[in-house]
């Protein structure tokens, strides 16, 4: 939920395509050689290390990678890798590229460190996809290829051994959903009632829920998904904070700047002036260590 005026002030040219599915190399998604400002993304991503050491910060969170690190970013998540010693192969496709195949992206881990036989499967899988979507892209069966092999490396990473599954308890059912309606509609509304009225369900629920999930409360998880995204546009983008204020549903900016504050601890006009500064860790308060589409 990015206007496409703020993704054309944040994406180069390498990014921005219209190919459904490729890979590139990580260099090519930096705005400038030193990787000195976030790269707000309008795609999804797979980053496997190749050689190298280096961080990925990926929504202000630092993660250490070394040939066979794998991290997943999610389309409208902010990336910056430091320092650029870091060489990776990075598989991208647009959401829609997997409509039809029974597949949960969201069952992919955010960073991976491979080894073994584990190593060797996704290094194959992408290594195979990347010829594959130079030479036969453009054909239908060529199209159709690239998307079952996208989806075959993605199955796998969501079969790592580390990877915990446990049965949902309700809480967790009513936090996801209440995830997907936050998604939605954070723009037009910062109430837990609104939401808690699409749910079903009564504010009490739906705070012990994300209580339960998280530690937090509604509001608290409602009001950090509002600060991560004013977080990624001033950090990737150069619109005016007053404008970014009123996309997120801020009729006056000293409200905003009260609310940045209150919630990342320093004001916009200064956030803004450190982001050509990479930090040893996230400015912003993590989010929920389940996350939603799209955060």
């Amino acid at each position: 939920m990015v206007p496409s005026g703020y993704l054309a002030t944040a994406l180069p040219d390498a990014v921005s395509g219209s190919v459904e599915i490729d890979t590139v190399t990580l260099s090519s998604l930096a705005p400038d050689p030193g990787w000195r400002r976030q790269v707000l993304l309008d795609r999804e991503l797979i980053v496997l290390a190749t050689g190298g050491h280096g961080y990925a910060e990926v929504d202000f969170r630092t993660l250490s990678c070394r040939p066979g690190t794998v991290l997943r970013v999610r389309s409208g998540q902010v990336l910056r890798c430091t320092p650029p010693r870091l060489n990776a192969t990075v598989v991208r496709w647009h959401p829609e590229a997997l409509c039809g195949l029974d597949i949960n992206v969201e069952e992919v881990p955010s960073w991976a460190q491979l080894a073994g036989e584990d190593e060797d499967a996704v290094i194959n899988e992408v290594s195979q996809l990347t010829v594959d979507t130079r030479q036969h892209r453009d054909t239908p069966a060529g199209r159709s290829l690239v998307r079952h092999q996208l989806a075959v490396l993605l199955l796998r990473l969501s079969m790592l051994p580390s990877r915990a599954r446990h049965p949902k308890r309700p809480e967790e059912i009513t936090f996801h959903r209440f995830c997907r309606e936050v998604e939605l509609s954070y723009q037009h509304t910062r109430r837990v009632e609104d939401y808690a009225d699409r749910l079903g369900c009564s504010v009490r629920t739906l705070t012990r829920a994300c209580l339960a999930v998280t530690g937090r409360s509604a509001k608290q998880v409602l009001d950090e998904r509002v600060a991560l995204q004013a977080s990624r546009l001033l950090a990737a983008t150069d619109e005016p904070i007053a404008r970014i204020g009123r996309w997120l549903g801020f009729t006056e900016p000293t409200n905003f700047g009260r609310f940045f504050t209150r919630e990342v601890g320093v004001s916009p006009g200064a956030f803004r002036a450190t982001r050509e500064h990479p930090g040893p860790g996230p400015v912003v308060r993590p989010r929920p260590p389940a996350e939603a589409n799209g955060a």
